[in-house]
């Protein structure tokens, strides 16, 4: 194996997040190498099938990225205007919009412009590179081996190197073992989630189904267990259907019907299931018109460094709990990161305590609100259809709702809304179990404002935070149907 020039810092992954952490990193004073394992006309592609995901990112994260990068965004990469998320009921009674103003994106052109900023701050690109492991010395992280484009394994090391191979990332798994990071991810903590591109033409007008100023989500247990499906329009007479399941609830839901569905079949009779669509075709354009891939949809790790390592986007679980969003986070991480590894290494230290500031901005601009709304993830993945109509008709209002869904938690209790819920006491239990849930998420949320300002008082901290997610899953076991 052959050793190659040093580095001040190795960004793998040219992803969302990896292209944003190589031009801040670089714009700091860094000398950096960015790896992918892609053709530099695919950059950021997660699989042979493509860019798989919903592609819908908030306004707000597009216009953080734009302040901090200093460049404007605007068509083709910014697909398609929307007004927010709408997110219906199983009966399609309730809706209840949220997230606010964002676009629907064109992935791989984005994608693209975002490797064109990297690369005109003059780092070092190397594309179809196959990271294979982290060079660890001495307790540290000093670099990377892989296999270049010509199959040679090469070993390149540096003083840092930030992660953003995505959920499964060689790096990560292959830490020494620490209480910072979690090598592995629970697999009941992961969404497979698989969509189409579609070319259409519409049937009939129903904004249940389709509606082109808003990303459409279905919260149906029977339909996408564990998850939701949604319905994403993108600009020129396209759109992005998707869908995403636990693997438990979806063998939870099987045994109960005597099916056999897999994520594939549960696609596919989701398609069927939208009655206003006509003429749906596969758009694949740069081979992107379908796919399937794994979502984490737990709380970012308690600690995105380690010595000589940095994480962001899917490789540190980023994405957002309840709507397995991950574009927003891996931008705001991206930035943060490489700015951070940056200033860590112009002053000489890159072990855990001087890379330690990164765990505390992100924390601050996004990750202090995901622990509780894991809880709430949690909570919604307990109960079934029936619960879910009749809990969106009445327990909720639509600013509660949309409160709830960005981690801010509004005022519930059994006095205030007796007289909407005396129905049963089921449904007395089922709000219950909303105000107990509702409860635990502020306590998360305070943990979090709490979160230490150094290594110091960190496994008293993971501590409380994974004990309040381990009480809260026995509390509410998996239960679709």
């Amino acid at each position: 194996m052959s050793v190659q020039n040093d580095y001040d810092l190795i960004v793998a992954g040219a992803g969302l997040a990896g292209t944003l952490a190589a031009t801040m990193a670089a714009r700091g004073g860094a000398s950096v190498l960015l790896v992918d394992r892609n053709e530099e006309m695919n950059v950021g592609k997660k699989t042979n099938w493509g860019w798989t995901c919903g592609d819908a990112v908030a306004a707000s994260h597009i216009d953080f990225i734009e302040e901090s990068v200093g460049i404007k965004f605007s068509s083709p990469e910014l697909d398609m205007p929307v007004d927010g998320v709408m997110a219906l009921s199983p009966d399609l009674n309730s809706r209840f919009p949220f997230d606010g103003k964002g676009f629907s994106l064109n992935r791989p052109v984005f994608e693209r412009k975002l490797l064109s900023i990297a690369r005109k701050e003059k780092i070092d690109y190397q594309s179809k590179f196959e990271v294979t492991g982290p060079v660890i010395e001495d307790g540290f992280v000093k670099g990377i081996t892989g296999r270049d484009r010509d199959g040679k394994n090469v070993e390149y090391r540096s003083k840092v190197v930030i992660d953003s191979l995505g959920v499964s990332t060689v790096l990560r798994r292959k830490l020494p073992e620490n209480n910072f990071i979690d090598r592995m991810v629970d697999i009941n903590d992961i969404e497979s989630t698989g969509r189409y591109i579609y070319s259409f033409e519409l049937e009939h007008e129903d904004s249940n189904f389709y509606d082109e100023k808003y990303a459409l989500i279905h919260l149906n247990n029977e339909l996408a267990p564990g998850g939701y499906g949604w319905v994403f329009p993108k600009a020129n007479h396209k759109v992005n259907i998707g869908l995403g399941v636990q693997k438990r609830a979806l063998d939870i839901r099987n045994n109960a019907m005597g099916r056999s569905d897999n994520l594939q079949t549960l696609i596919d009779n989701y398609v069927k299931w939208l009655p206003n669509f006509k003429n749906l075709k596969v758009d694949d354009s740069d081979n992107n018109g379908k796919g399937i891939w794994s979502v984490p949809v737990r709380r970012q790790m308690e600690s995105l460094v380690y010595n000589g390592y940095m994480g962001a986007g899917d490789s540190m679980t980023m994405p957002n709990p309840i709507s397995a969003g991950g574009i927003g986070p891996a931008l705001i991480a991206g930035v943060i990161a490489g700015k951070n590894a940056a200033e860590s290494i112009s002053k000489g230290d890159v072990s855990v305590s001087g890379l330690w500031k990164y765990n505390v901005d992100f924390n601050k601009k996004y990750g202090k609100k995901m622990g509780g709304m894991e809880i709430f993830r949690i909570y919604l993945q307990s109960v079934n259809n029936e619960i879910l109509n009749y809990g969106m008709k009445t327990f909720l209002t639509k600013k509660e709702a949309s409160d709830l869904t960005v981690g801010m938690i509004p005022e519930l209790s059994l006095a205030g809304k007796a007289k909407m819920i005396i129905k049963g006491m089921k449904n007395i239990n089922a709000f219950s179990n909303l105000v107990y849930t509702v409860k635990k998420m502020n306590e998360m949320n305070r943990i979090y404002e709490n979160y230490p300002e150094s290594p110091k008082k960190f496994d008293s901290f993971k501590e409380k935070v994974v004990g309040e997610i381990e009480n809260t899953k026995k509390k509410f076991p998996t239960s679709p149907l």
